[in-house]
């Protein structure tokens, strides 16, 4: 495909959505890493069905904290739309004003999940509601013109896929066949109706018509959303609105804006006169923030998934959410990358599955992954800690080492059942406490049990004085709470736990009656202290008094809450034990968090500086190999500019630079070349040195010097 141009120019020729194909080489790229593992195949079958649970249980926790703000959506364009069918007074006055139904659905910051929502929000719409749909982002539509254009070319292909939206075919072919105005789609919106309704007539019995009628209009809703509405220019808008509000009586249009920062916006956007003209209902998604401990309580905090990640993985995720963009998408994308990289480079990965296919695949490991575990340096741990009798047995026997890693495993699996029921209670009972010692969400207390043994810290020292001094009524309900934890939890060794905080519980409930009798025994003391009279008689009872005082002798309520506190502190200590104290935690657990930074935490400077100043790092050529400072010529001409250019100081001469490129390059040729064919190469040469020039100008190294017009100024300092 060939471009025939005067000027030079970039031209791109944009394929087709049907030709489009998917790579086939994830499998061989994942299978041809040389190690000496027999089971890649296994791994990455074991990988893939993993992340298609994974990923199926995130598309369900969105579709669960989505449902309530869809729900309110939906009413809210019924009651439009029925307002609009049945011609009501009040839909009446509404066109009199010419105001438009608005929802005003306010996201959050986090704009990289945007599409996600707004595209489950187009499939609610359409399934609910209305085929006609329309959604717009501000880069396509820099005027009304192509506003418009946009809008028309979605509606009259019924478009509603989000992901294909950069395909414009279809807006040629509205164009081409007709005017793109409010008013060709007005007619294209009755002709389309009518259509409609005479196939249900002719296709419905009138039974089948009283059915249906509740569910489908003749009319329905035409619903244009604006994804990014503080990126619209104002003007699009208020053309767009006054255009819209006067052929209100006409079509039933419904408009939804897509907001980041605040419903505000509106008005600093549009000036009252367009803002008037809106009937604007606000709508609130959850927050990004719970959406995200909603995704880690359901895909770390839980025993259904084998695979974890390693207390530094998890706060470079964390860290990355809070710190850079709220996006939950891309956290998840994130766990994605542990995922494949875990499986990736753990041979013994293998074994990160359900407990009953870990012991099945155990039993049918090779020698070579023997030696593996082996290398394990938690199992070298758990060697050291047997008998000599056991070391040697471990170490030689291929059987036995197999028996007791499905134990090992095995034991594993029940860490992290009582692992999670655990930490859930003690996030109960520090959750509540003052300024929160050990963090409000329980992802952070999470990272303090992985980190190392959390009762060895101050923090938590400081949360269990707190807990002692809690009241009664505060220890009751985190009781209560810890009682559902345990019996809803799958671990098997809480019985006797269930059983202790129940006796609890029936304790405080006693000391309830007991304290109600002895505020009676203290009413009437006191009584009798105001009939005596005797001043010796009163002097001794104030004595008395003041020496139970001094002796502070704890009460049985606080007694009580000593022992409860304790006992939460002994389970604590039992269960919470750090991850990598475990044996054969290595499988299942991925901490490499120097990979996961490196792939996440881009540094382009210093990618770029090292692309150029060392180009082997990415070409992988022998030829390119140098020894320190010295510049091949074999190296790419950006290559050789750029190690050139870091020479030179504030200003570059040109010829001077193109000189010393010239001897780098015909480094190579013999000192008596041929003179008729030097000129030729002169030109090349000037040429591809012009080109490398304008190469790094474009990379933002150099730029053009106003002081002389023969330099160029040096814009970078210090390698990168």
């Amino acid at each position: 495909m060939s471009t025939c141009s005067v000027s030079k120019g970039c031209f791109v020729f944009k394929p087709s959505s049907k030709k489009r194909r998917v790579s086939q080489k994830t499998a061989n790229d994942f299978t041809e890493r040389k190690d000496d593992s027999e089971d890649t195949e296994l791994r990455f079958v074991t990988c893939q069905s993993l992340w298609k649970q994974i990923r199926s249980e995130t598309e369900q926790i969105q579709e669960d904290l989505n449902k309530q703000l869809f729900d309110n959506l939906v009413s809210f364009l019924r009651r439009s739309h029925s307002e609009f069918q049945e011609k009501t007074t009040k839909w009446t006055c509404r066109m009199k004003s010419r105001e438009i139904p608005t929802a005003a659905l306010v996201l959050g910051v986090n704009v990289t999940d945007h599409d996600m929502t707004f595209r489950s929000l187009s499939e609610v719409l359409q399934n609910s509601i209305t085929p006609y749909i329309a959604l717009l982002e501000a880069k396509d539509c820099p005027g009304i013109k192509n506003l418009m254009q946009k809008l028309m070319g979605q509606l009259m292909n019924s478009y509603i896929d989000v992901d294909s939206l950069e395909d414009e075919d279809y807006v040629q072919v509205s164009q081409n066949r007709i005017r793109c105005s409010m008013t060709s789609l007005i007619k294209w919106y009755g002709s389309v109706t009518k259509q409609t309704a005479l196939k249900r007539t002719d296709s419905e019995t009138p039974s089948k018509k009283r059915a249906s009628s509740s569910r489908q209009w003749q009319s329905p809703p035409v619903v244009v959303i604006f994804k990014d509405m503080e990126s619209f220019t104002t003007k699009v808008l208020q053309d767009f609105i006054v255009i819209s509000s006067q052929h209100i009586h006409e079509l039933p249009l419904v408009l939804i804006f897509g907001i980041a920062t605040s419903p505000m916006i509106i008005h600093s956007l549009l000036p009252h006169s367009v803002s008037s003209l809106l009937c604007i209902e606000l709508f609130q998604s959850l927050s990004c923030k719970e959406h995200l401990s909603t995704i880690i309580d359901k895909l770390l905090l839980t025993a259904q998934f084998p695979f974890k990640l390693g207390e530094k993985v998890l706060q470079v995720l964390i860290n990355i959410f809070l710190y850079h963009d709220f996006s939950v998408q891309n956290f998840v994308k994130g766990f994605q990358l542990c995922i494949v990289e875990h499986f990736y480079s753990q041979p013994l990965s293998v074994l990160c599955c359900q407990l009953v296919d870990a012991k099945k695949r155990v039993n049918s490991l090779s020698h070579g992954q023997c030696e593996n575990i082996r290398r394990l340096p938690s199992f070298r741990r758990y060697v050291e800690s047997q008998a000599s009798e056991k070391q040697i047995a471990l170490l030689t026997v291929d059987d036995y080492l197999k028996e007791t890693a499905q134990k090992l495993l095995e034991d594993l699996y029940v860490y992290h059942e009582n692992y999670v029921s655990v930490l859930r209670c003690l996030h109960v009972l520090t959750s509540s406490l003052p300024k929160y010692p050990l963090g409000k969400q329980i992802r952070e207390l999470h990272c303090a049990c992985l980190e190392n043994q959390v009762w060895e810290t101050e923090e938590y020292e400081s949360s269990l004085q707190l807990a002692r001094m809690l009241n009664k009524s505060d220890l009751v309900t985190m009781l209560q709470q810890c009682v559902e934890i345990f019996v809803s939890s799958s671990g098997k060794e809480f019985g006797k736990t269930v059983e202790k905080l129940k006796e609890f519980l029936t304790q405080f409930q006693k000391l309830e009656a007991e304290a109600s009798q002895e505020q009676d025994a203290s009413a009437s003391s006191q009584k009798e202290l105001q009939k005596t009279t005797d001043l010796y008689h009163l002097q001794k009872t104030l004595l008395e008094l003041k020496e139970s005082r001094r002796s502070k002798k704890l009460s049985k309520f606080e007694m009580l809450r000593f022992e409860v506190v304790d006992y939460i502190d002994s389970l604590v200590r039992n269960y919470l034990v750090p991850a990598d104290h475990k044996t054969l935690h290595e499988i299942v657990y991925f901490n490499t968090a120097s990979i996961l930074r490196g792939h996440l935490n881009a540094a382009p400077r210093i990618a770029l500086h090292t692309a150029l100043n060392n180009p082997y790092c990415y070409l992988k050529h022998q030829a390119l190999k140098s020894d320190g400072g010295s510049i091949s010529n074999k190296a790419p001409d950006i290559c050789i500019v750029y190690k050139l250019h870091l020479e030179c100081g504030r200003l570059i001469n040109l010829v001077d630079w193109l000189e010393a490129f010239s001897t780098v390059v015909t480094a190579a040729e013999g000192p008596n070349a041929d003179a008729v064919s030097s000129d030729q190469v002169d030109d090349v040469i000037h040429a591809r040195f012009i080109r490398a020039v304008s190469e790094l100008e474009l990379l933002g190294f150099i730029k053009p010097s106003k002081q002389k017009t023969d330099h160029v100024a040096r814009l970078t300092w210090g390698g990168c």
